[in-house]
């Protein structure tokens, strides 16, 4: 779905005749350790995610899309391992042609999930907070349920002839560039999802700063109009919700923007090999920013959703108190402090 399936972790590429040499160092040594570093990190994060959200029922819109959101990244987490291995060169060929065709289609597929999901909270924030009396269609459980099933299938009807046009036989050769086993219909059709998927980036980003840039008018008109000790708490609730921002920008404006650039180098047919070069490390960095989006959402559940920290915070004590249970001195110390304190 994107260059990630598109792209071959071996030492050299080549837009015209002559081959462009690439080291080896960042794609076979840094971007696997920092990608394992993303896996664990990721692994843990919404694993824990997934236990609290599983005590959680679904009341509210902004719970069926934070749990949507929750099974897209843990799905892309458990494509990084496929990733990791294929980069470093430790995996067989069998393993490159498997990443082709099939993770890492599913990676950028639960990526643009992600990223829609995202606008979809921002949007479900923005009514919140603008129209907090109003009860519109979108702002109905079953409506959010028929919105995040809808992206789904959205995705998944892009994704799957990615994955079965990706026919041609695998060889050793074959699988270091993942776009020599697509057919001819699979090169267009990765060609146009790539066009989609711009699409739908840009068109998310748009929306979601037209409505902060709302959200940061109601705020400032909100303290403007009284400075109410109330109303300085329902500010600082109010703002809390341009970590969903945040978050998206961070992790997903710099890959889209370093995306087109990069695309260029790699189908025009005279460029410096520096240059094209410095593109793919500034691509594999940028990918590697947008894949620690695995790891910052639960950011959005800490701050934004009571319930969830509520179970977190619920679990730690539960687990403190079977600490003091087993060892008495713990409860001893325990009480020591809080006489001090």
């Amino acid at each position: 779905m994107g260059d990630f399936a598109n792209e071959s972790s071996s030492s050299n590429f080549s837009t015209s005749s002559t081959p462009c040499h690439r080291g080896t160092a960042l794609t076979h040594l840094v971007f696997p350790v920092l990608y394992t570093i993303i896996f664990l990190l990721g692994l843990t994060l919404n694993s824990l995610a997934i236990w609290a959200f599983f005590h959680i029922p679904s009341t509210s819109t902004f719970i069926v899309y934070l749990k949507n959101t929750l099974v897209s990244d843990f799905i892309m987490t458990l494509m990084l391992p496929l990733k990791i291995l294929r980069d470093s060169g430790l995996g067989p060929w069998q393993l490159k042609a498997f990443v082709c065709r099939f993770s890492a289609v599913v990676f950028y597929d639960t990526m643009y999930i992600s990223i829609v999901l995202l606008g979809l909270i921002a949007f479900d924030r923005f009514l919140k907070i603008v129209r907090p009396f109003g009860k519109f269609w979108v702002q109905q459980v079953s409506s959010a349920k028929i919105l995040a099933g809808l992206t789904w299938l959205f995705f998944l009807v892009l994704s799957v002839p990615n994955m079965i046009l990706s026919n041609k036989k695998a060889t050793p050769q074959s699988v270091k560039k993942c776009a020599s086993l697509k057919s001819y219909l699979g090169l267009k059709w990765h060609e146009a999802v790539n066009y989609i998927c711009q699409f739908v980036f840009w068109a998310v980003l748009i929306l979601m700063l037209v409505f902060y840039v709302i959200i940061a008018k109601k705020v400032y008109e909100s303290y403007s109009k009284t400075q109410k000790k109330e109303s300085k708490k329902n500010q600082r609730v109010k703002g809390k919700v341009f970590i969903i921002f945040t978050v998206f920008f961070v992790c997903f404006a710099p890959f889209h923007f370093s995306r087109v650039p990069y695309t260029l180098s790699q189908t025009t047919t005279r460029m410096d090999c520096h240059l094209q070069n410095q593109l793919f490390i500034a691509k594999e960095s940028t990918l590697w920013l947008a894949a620690t989006n695995t790891c910052m959402d639960p950011l959005i559940y800490m701050f934004l959703c009571k319930p969830f920290l509520e179970k977190i915070l619920c679990r730690k004590m539960n687990t403190l108190q079977r600490t003091v249970r087993m060892n008495p001195r713990t409860e001893l110390d325990t009480g020591t402090l809080a006489i001090e304190s």
